[in-house]
């Protein structure tokens, strides 16, 4: 009977439209989901067998529910591994059992293991970056915790500074009395092999005047408490002379009565540092000017630098919009620790959601292409950062209406076909 066609035409309308606002209020729950995606419904009409001239139809039924991957807005955090991805790329996640995952929810942090985990446990994938900072060429975990930063024994210091010209010449240098017996100094730390410091006392002292210039000495001295002998040292010295302009016109070659620098505290002996005072004009070839100069005022140092450091323990972690994760340590140095890597496909819509903001790898999304934030698509990572739920709420308001609508249209559909059957029904009486 055709009558009866109407009655399951409005039913396959009502469970459509309850199909419907499941997903509306999936999306509406999931409005502050870090990353969600919402979700749409597309419906499909239902044809019976027949010509094109008599085809009424069987109502409708869901034929997809597909997710739409648009760009979130984002939220500012204070946690330096929170990532956002303002592009087409996933995360790649992966148990420990190795079951990989993708997920654009960029909540992280270094778990028990020091390892990058989302708060379900997953671990973040990307390149390892080995102890000088240079990513690895292999996808695995990235572990930011057992990470030092070794110490550099300081090979070279390097003074900007003026020496006053009007100084006398004092009596011969005296390492038991060198304030004394000089006219200038001044005091850097310096690092041995093992990071620890030690102080080097500079001493300047004019030894010569002549109508081609000014002669000064200088005497590095390490004290007693720092020196491998325990007695205080002049470990390097040389000479420096001057133009009449003031200018560093040569600089000898550096002795090091003791071999090089003899610190205590167990570190490699002899070292050698160099000793920078700028670019002379004779012996370097340079101006004169910018390193140390003898002019007719007060002396003074300007600058002074050392390359040496302490090691360092990791301080805290931060990431780029290239992906690259960058340790700050103690001694202040910094270093690449890792690189975050992003999968993109040609067909996001194929993904399997498996909850959790974690979407699954099928034939219909295809494999996943592999690359650097910031590149071939990808999009950047915006670190400190969250991508937010990208469900509109208005639109989400509007829809619920209609398929209300629609689920009361097809409920009076029923009924009015069930007057009609009762009035049938009454025919016989």
């Amino acid at each position: 009977m055709a009558i009866l066609t109407s009655l399951f035409s409005s039913v396959s309308g009502i469970n459509a439209f309850g199909n419907g606002l499941s997903v509306i209020s999936n999306n509406i729950a999931n409005m502050a989901t870090i990353g969600f995606k919402d979700s749409s419904v597309a419906f499909a009409d239902i044809i019976g067998e027949g010509s094109s001239s008599n085809q009424i139809g069987h109502g409708v039924f869901v034929s997809g529910i597909r997710t739409q991957f648009i760009q979130g807005s984002f939220e500012t955090t204070g946690n330096g591994l929170d990532m956002a991805l303002e592009g087409d790329g996933f995360f790649l996640l992966r148990t420990p059992e190795g079951t990989e995952s993708y997920t654009r929810a960029g909540l992280f942090s270094v778990d028990q293991n020091g390892l990058i985990a989302n708060p379900e446990g997953l671990l973040l994938q990307g390149y390892q970056a080995d102890p000088t900072g240079e990513l690895t060429g292999q996808i695995g975990n990235l572990n930011v915790a057992s990470t030092s930063f070794p110490p550099q024994s300081t090979a070279e210091m390097s003074i900007v500074a003026n020496i006053d010209s009007r100084a006398t010449i004092p009596p011969a240098f005296d390492v038991t009395d060198p304030t004394a017996t000089s006219n200038f100094s001044t005091s850097l730390s310096m690092f041995d092999s093992l990071g620890n410091s030690h102080l080097v006392s500079i001493f300047f002292r004019k030894s010569a005047t002549g109508a081609g210039g000014n002669t000064w000495e200088w005497f590095a001295l390490v004290e007693g408490a720092d020196s491998a002998s325990g007695v205080t040292e002049i470990q390097a010295q040389g000479t420096l002379t001057f133009t009449t302009a003031g200018e560093l016109d040569t600089v000898s070659a550096i002795t090091y009565p003791t071999g090089g620098f003899d610190f205590s505290g167990g570190a490699t002996q002899n070292q050698i540092i160099d000793f920078n005072f700028g670019e002379s004009i004779t012996t370097d070839g340079g101006t004169g000017l910018n390193g140390l100069t003898q002019f007719g005022s007060n002396s003074g140092v300007l600058n002074q630098l050392q390359d040496g450091y302490a090691s360092g323990s990791l301080q805290r972690v931060s990431v780029n919009k290239e992906g690259l994760i960058t340790g700050l340590f103690t001694n202040g140095k910094s270093r690449t620790l890792g690189g975050v890597t992003l999968g993109r496909f040609n067909n996001p819509q194929g993904l399997v959601k498996l909850g959790n903001n974690l979407y699954a790898v099928s034939s219909d999304s295809g494999q996943p292409i592999f690359g650097s934030p910031d590149s071939a698509g990808m999009g950047r990572i915006l670190a400190s950062s969250l991508e937010l739920s990208s469900v509109d709420l208005a639109g989400q308001f509007v829809k619920m209406i209609e398929y209300q609508r629609g689920f009361q249209a097809n409920s009076r559909v029923i009924s009015i076909t069930d007057e009609i059957l009762q009035e049938l029904v009454n025919l016989t009486r």
